[in-house]
């Protein structure tokens, strides 16, 4: 026995043109029921669940402007500027810890 459940939420896509294009979005959750005993276990078959949502999904198409784009780049800029800082101040920070180390064993060759 298969068991699929359908969720549909109506949708409204507007484009930039201001037409409205009106659709639906499904999502679908499959249960296989299976009987592990001998006796009867049900009707076999294929059933359906559908579940309409109450809220309606509004999609609206806007243009980005020049300045999101600059925004965005200067964000990647600075992301990967204070990562490599980030690392940088790990390894000076490991490098003096090892060159202290190194400073304080014996030397073995007098």
């Amino acid at each position: 026995m298969f068991q699929y459940y359908i969720k549909i939420v109506p949708t409204l896509y507007q484009r930039r043109d201001l037409s409205i294009f009106s659709t639906n979005q499904f999502s679908v959750t499959k249960h296989k029921v299976q009987a592990f005993d001998k006796g009867p276990s049900g009707a076999p078959g294929i059933f359906f669940s559908y579940e309409f949502s109450p809220i309606m999904i509004k999609l609206t198409e806007k243009p980005r402007l020049l300045g999101h784009l600059f925004t965005q780049f200067l964000c990647n800029i600075s992301g990967v500027f204070i990562c490599f800082w980030i690392i940088d101040i790990f390894m000076y920070k490991v490098s003096k810890v090892y060159n202290i180390r190194k400073k304080q064993l014996p030397n073995s060759n007098n």
